[in-house]
């Protein structure tokens, strides 16, 4: 089965619109749990705009499935990660500065770099994937850094979607494919909702994990909490 990582980054920029700390961010999390979610997905950045730094350290005291954590592998957010030690850490190219990922590492350019930073989450044992776009030659190029997952950038599908899904899926069948005869598990994200998730993993040999965030908790305002992670699940049963 297709595991579901509920991002909650949106449930911290609600909390620290006033200040406080409601809605609990812990409290969140153990929820999404109960309510069937395979794992916690969190994206701290520097400003600490969403989930701050110490909310990683809560949540690890509490999370029982998988904790991930997305970032730019900064120095500070290398500490972090490193300190917390989570289940995966997935690898995004995004500037400080950026509201949300707008696309993947290039992984020849880059290669040196992520072999690096890789090696030293394998030091602690962490799984590593790496944030990419569905192009063949970049998840190639991942395979050669030592990472042991990638995570398909999921927008241009999610875009095209409703115009034309199956030309907007095939860079990503064949992505995947590649991912498979390289040995990476494969994981996705970014834009998918209850409107185009079923269609995706239906038609993505090998999908091991995808990170919802925005539009899980954004549909969670009108269906509520659990029933929202049940929706979702059973997109990824059927």
């Amino acid at each position: 089965m297709t595991k579901l990582s509920v991002n909650i980054n949106k449930i911290a920029t609600i909390r620290n619109a006033r200040g406080g700390d409601t809605p609990n961010l812990v409290e969140a999390a153990i929820n999404c749990e109960r309510f069937g979610a395979h794992g916690i997905t969190v994206h701290p950045r520097p400003d600490e705009r969403h989930i701050r730094y110490q909310d990683v350290f809560d949540l690890k005291k509490v999370v029982k499935t998988e904790l991930n954590i997305e970032g730019y592998p900064s120095e500070s957010f290398m500490k972090l990660v490193l300190d917390v030690i989570p289940e995966q850490v997935t690898l995004v190219p995004d500037p400080p500065e950026a509201i949300t990922s707008s696309a993947g590492w290039d992984t020849i350019k880059n290669h040196e770099f992520l072999r690096k930073i890789i090696a030293q989450f394998h030091s602690k044992n962490i799984r590593v994937s790496i944030f990419v776009n569905p192009e063949d030659a970049m998840v190639r190029a991942a395979a050669k850094t030592g990472t042991n997952r990638v995570e398909l950038y999921t927008e241009p599908y999610a875009s095209n979607y409703e115009t034309n899904k199956e030309k907007a899926i095939e860079p990503f069948i064949s992505a995947a494919k590649v991912a498979m005869e390289c040995g990476l598990g494969l994981n996705a994200g970014h834009d998918l909702s209850l409107i185009n998730l079923n269609y995706f993993y239906k038609n993505i040999p090998g999908l091991l994990e995808v990170s919802i965030g925005h539009a899980l908790i954004s549909d969670a305002l009108y269906y509520g909490l659990e029933n929202t992670i049940q929706l979702y699940l059973r997109q990824l049963n059927r």
